[in-house]
Formats: C-alpha cells, sequence, structure tokens
C-alpha cells in the first residue's frame, strides 16, 4: 500500500472545503495509525537461516539403483529433516481446502512440490526450491588412488571409472 505524507492529506483536505474540526479529527486518526503501526511492527526479524534437503523419490524401494528423482528443498535449520514430509502433506492438504486446489488437488508429492504455491509452503516453514524433479546420482563417496592422466581433447570424452 502507498505510504502518503500527512502534510499533503492536509493539504488536500483543505482544498475541498472540508471544515477544520473534522480535518483535525482525520489527521489525529491519521497519526495514530502511523504511531501504532510504528510500534507493532517494531525492528524486522532477521531471516531464517535455512539449510537444504534432497528429498528423493523411492517409490518401488529401490534404494539401491544408479539414479533416482528428487526435489532440493529448504528448512530452517533448526528443524529436522525427517519432518519434511511431513510439512508437505500438511501443506497438500491446506492447498486442497482452498479453491484452486478443490478444482485439481495435490493427491502425490509430485502435485505438492510442482502445483503448490510458495505461500502455502513457506507457512508450514518449506521452501522448494526446484518445481520439477532433478536427477540424483548415488555415489560411494571415494577417489581411486592412482588414476590415469589422460591428454583429451575437446572433443574426446573422459574414461570414468
Amino acid at each position: 500500500m502507498a505510504k502518503v505524507d500527512i502534510e499533503l492529506v492536509r493539504k488536500v483536505l483543505q482544498r475541498n472545503d472540508i471544515d477544520y474540526e473534522t480535518i483535525s479529527q482525520i489527521l489525529g486518526d491519521l497519526e495514530l495509525e502511523v504511531s501504532t503501526d510504528g510500534e507493532m511492527g517494531g525492528p524486522a526479524l532477521p531471516p531464517v537461516k535455512k539449510q537444504f534437503v534432497i528429498l528423493v523419490s523411492d517409490p518401488e524401494k529401490k534404494f539401491a539403483a544408479e539414479l533416482f528423482t528428487g526435489w532440493v528443498l529448504q528448512i530452517p535449520e533448526d528443524k529436522s529433516p525427517l519432518e519434511v514430509n511431513g510439512q508437505l502433506i500438511r501443506a497438500a492438504y491446506e492447498f486442497n481446502r482452498s479453491r484452486k486446489g478443490s478444482r485439481e488437488p495435490a493427491k502425490t508429492i509430485t502435485d505438492v512440490c510442482e502445483l503448490v504455491p510458495a505461500k502455502v509452503l513457506r507457512a508450514q516453514s518449506l521452501w522448494v526450491r526446484t518445481k520439477e524433479p532433478v536427477l540424483v546420482v548415488r555415489t560411494d563417496n571415494r577417489i581411486p588412488i592412482g588414476f590415469p592422466e589422460v591428454n583429451a581433447s575437446e572433443n574426446d570424452e573422459l574414461p570414468l571409472n
């Protein structure tokens, strides 16, 4: 909402032939509202520190497979990543109760990540960073010793072990 200087409001009211008592009453109300807004707002809260979480879709229980799909999410630093699934389900319930959600309800976690607006997710302290699922590659987290040196040109592929 636009903020207007009280002096500007005073000039406009005087220009429109409004009696002095009404002008002073309106300006008094405006000044009271401005002062209470300033007190209630107080200092701005610091932004919430967040941590990244990758939610992996494994509907067929094949966690030993090489490729997965998943979404990158952010949650507050002090929250447990184990709560993410429950938060997504609560966001789906909230969305499905809305007018848009009743027309096209979220039935899966994929639907929640793709369809549910950020405002509904934010109410659950959840931020979806990738609306569409991304590929997640499994690694054994080791680098082999004695990796062969390769003289590769721009068009050659590097050998992968």
